[in-house]
C-alpha cells in the first residue's frame, strides 16, 4: 500500500508580548498599535482553536487530488 503525508492545518493565534510605559492600558495599546514607540516582541506560544482541515499533500505541500476533510 502507498504511504501518504497528511497535513493537519489548525486555526491558531501566535501570541507575542512586549512592555511599554504609558499612563493607562488604553494609551499603551495605542502607542504600540500606532508604532509611536519602538518595541521588541517576545513569543508566548501558539493557541489553537476549532477549525481543523486535513488533506493529503505531495512533496511540494500541495493537496493531492483536491480532497480535504474538515473546516478551515
Amino acid at each position: 500500500m502507498p504511504i501518504f503525508k497528511i497535513l493537519s492545518r489548525v486555526d491558531a493565534y501566535v501570541d507575542y508580548t512586549t512592555e511599554v510605559e504609558a499612563g493607562s492600558a488604553e494609551e499603551a495599546v495605542d502607542l504600540v498599535y500606532e508604532g509611536h514607540v519602538p518595541v521588541e516582541w517576545t513569543s508566548q506560544g501558539v493557541v489553537e482553536f476549532d477549525a481543523v482541515r486535513m488533506s493529503a499533500v505531495n512533496e511540494d505541500g500541495e493537496d493531492i487530488d483536491g480532497y480535504t476533510r474538515g473546516k478551515g
